[in-house]
Order: structure tokens, then sequence, then C-alpha cells
């Protein structure tokens, strides 16, 4: 298995000097006025040399209005890589799309032309990603299946995420518990994203991201445009943070780090936890901070509950999932009552829970939710949920 991308370094542009202003003490008679000029004209340049660059990207928008600024062609300078081509070859040679793609980013974003045509020259099509995801794309999706939450749970309530995130959680104790001070959000609920989603980094993915996100954002049409939004926040992100954007690994989506957070994620929500001057996630105590960032940023509630369990009489009437709100009253109403007290704070989701014998539900609380917005799924909550009450108690 390849070896995930640690410790990018970081080589910022050297900023430009202001020159000091000549003493008056060494101008002679005669000569202050051209002296003068001169340190105008001086200070003048220096201060156009310092603007900033480009703003960043919110995650799956292509481009927002304020982002595009007059580019600054020295931004090209700081990209990491010897790519330089003065034509597209390789997988993606005569894409049409893929040159329109390059000529936004010289022309919103500074980057040099032909280190782009050469990095993409480089970049490999992933025709089993594709075959994979047309074949999803086909299945139809239905309600959830007798014993799927029982299929499901078993895949991340073993020993083995349990065993590895018991060991991560003594390695970091530091780290976990400052983030939790700082952001709100409970270590154990750091630990449980960490373990469903690569296990503590024992696998964060083989494919470039480079690969995947050219390949999706160019040949697969049914959400090319977010793709083709990640690849542009994907290469945004390698440049600001020194990196070179043909190394990372991360999933045939695009996904990085320990917790699989896309390149729009990273701009926006990933934090330097560490001090260290970058933000790295495939570094622990990144990681760490930035999964709480996310979870602070969408809404987290230090102190609130996250499920409530639901006794039902009789036939459920409502609608389960993610999307319907309900009040505490509707739920009562619909028969469904709270299995111990609970807070109507907020809008409550009803969750079904699907069993190999039989079905559960459960109030979705708004906390829940913000465990949603990682993976809009209720059984990827509720894995991260029952992992982080694990985690809690063997702590």
């Amino acid at each position: 298995m390849d070896t995930p991308l640690h410790r990018h370094s970081l080589s910022p542009a050297p900023r430009t000097q202001r020159p000091s202003p000549p003493s008056s003490r060494s101008c002679k008679p005669g000569r202050t006025l051209v002296a003068t000029c001169a340190m105008l004209l001086l200070l003048g340049c220096a201060g156009c040399a310092e603007q900033p660059p480009p703003g960043r990207l919110a995650p799956q928008v292509a481009i927002r209005p304020e982002a595009r600024v007059a580019p600054d062609r020295t931004m090209a300078r700081r990209c990491v890589g010897a790519y330089h081509a003065r034509q597209l070859t390789g997988d993606f040679a005569g894409y049409a799309g893929l040159h329109q793609f390059v000529d936004r980013m010289v022309e919103q974003h500074g980057f040099e032309r032909e280190y782009l045509l050469g990095l993409f020259s480089q970049a490999r099509r992933k025709n089993w990603t594709l075959d994979y995801l047309t074949k999803s794309d086909q299945e139809l999706k239905g309600p959830p299946a007798v014993g799927g939450w029982t299929r499901y749970r078993a895949k991340f309530l073993d020993e083995r995420h349990i065993g590895a995130g018991v060991d991560f959680a003594r390695r970091h104790q530091g780290t976990l518990q400052r983030a939790t001070r700082q952001y709100g959000v409970p270590a154990e609920y750091i630990l449980g994203i960490l373990a469903v989603e690569t296990t503590f980094g024992s696998y964060v993915g083989k494919d470039r991201v480079l690969d995947a996100l050219t390949t999706l954002g160019f040949d697969y049409a049914r959400r090319g445009d977010y793709f083709r939004g990640e690849l542009e926040n994907f290469l945004v992100m390698a440049r600001d943070e020194g990196i070179d954007p043909a190394r990372p690994l991360g999933s045939y989506a695009g996904a990085m780090g320990l917790g699989q957070f896309m390149p729009g994620s990273f701009l926006r929500w990933a934090v330097d936890f560490n001090g260290d001057g970058r933000r790295d996630l495939w570094d622990a105590e990144d990681a760490i901070g930035s999964v709480a960032n996310y979870f602070a940023q969408h809404g987290w509630r230090a102190g609130h509950p996250i499920v409530t369990p639901l006794q039902a009489n009789g036939r459920v009437g409502l609608e389960p999932g993610l999307s319907p709100q309900y009040s505490l009253a509707d739920l009562r109403h619909a028969g469904l009552q709270p299995a111990r007290p609970c807070s109507d704070d907020g809008p409550l989701r009803l969750l079904l829970l699907r069993h190999a014998g039989y079905d559960q539900y459960l109030i979705g609380h708004p906390n829940f939710y913000t465990i949603t917005r990682y993976n809009n799924s209720t059984y990827y909550a509720m894995a991260v949920h029952e992992l982080a009450q694990t985690f809690r108690r063997r702590l």
C-alpha cells in the first residue's frame, strides 16, 4: 500500500522590502527635491508589490465573485514541482474543457500556463473510478433495508477500530483536550470521525488526488461541475501550503488526510493546530483541530444531547430521515414518546435504524445533524456517535 504524504515543506515567496528613505543629512544643497521624489517613487513601487493574493474559494463553488481579483503573476513562482510543457499531453490531451480550465486558473489565480500544462500532462485517468460511480448511479436507492443498520454498524463497532482509537487517544491526549477546550467538541466525537474515516490514518487512500479530481472533473458528467470546483480548490490549496500537487494521496473522490477533507473543506475549515505554520491533514494534531473546527463551524452545541431513544406505540406515520424537521409535539402526536426527558430545542429529526430483527426510532437533536454535515447519512452519524460513547467508557 502506498504510504501517505507527511510534512510538506512550505517555502513562502519573499516579501518585498520597503527601501529606507535617504537621510536629509546626506543630501547636498539643491538636490533635496530630487531625492524626495526618488524616495516617494520607490515607496510607491514597494507598496504595489505587496498586494494580497487572490481570495480562497468556498467548497463546491467554482468561482466566487469576490475571488475574482487581478492575478498576481508572481504567484506561479510559489508552485511546487518542476512541471513545464507548451502543450497538453498524456491521458487528457485534447480535452477542450481542461484547456478552458487552465485558462481560467491563469486568468483568475495567476498560475503559470506552462506549469499547469506540465502538471496535467502527468495526470492519469482513473477508469475504475468512473466504472464504479456509473454502477452506483444506476442502482435504485430505496428505503433502508431490513438489517441494514446491523450490517453497517458491524463494519465500525469492532475491536480494530475501538482499540486503535484508544491507542490514538492516549498518544494525543493533550491535543484532544486542547481541541475540546478551544472548540467545545468532546474528544470522543473527534475520535469517532477519525475512526470511521481512516481508522486514525491507517488507510488514507491510494489514489493521487490530482488523478481523482481531474478524472471526475472532466469525465463524470453527473457531478463534473462540483469536482472541477474541487480541482480548482486543490490547486490553490497546494500552492498555499507549499505542496507538490502530484504527490498527495487520498480517496477515489479526492478526500485527503486522517479526516478525509475535500479541498474546499480544507480551504475553509482546516487549521494549523500544531503551530508549525502549515495546515497538514496528514498530521495528527492538525487533523484533530480541523475536525473539531469543522464541527464548531457547523453548529455544534457544547453540552447538548445527540440522540434520544423513542418508544413507538403502533405504526409510525411520520417520515424518517434528515430532511423532515419535527417538534417534540409532532412526535408525541404520532405516537412516539421519548424514553427519557429531553429538550425540544432546535429542529428535531426522526431517525430510523433497521436492526436485523426490529426497527428502532430515535430523536436526532441538532448536534446529531451537525455530525451528518460531515457525511449526509443517518447510519454514518450513528456509527460516529456509538463509537464516541464507547471511547468515552474506555478512556
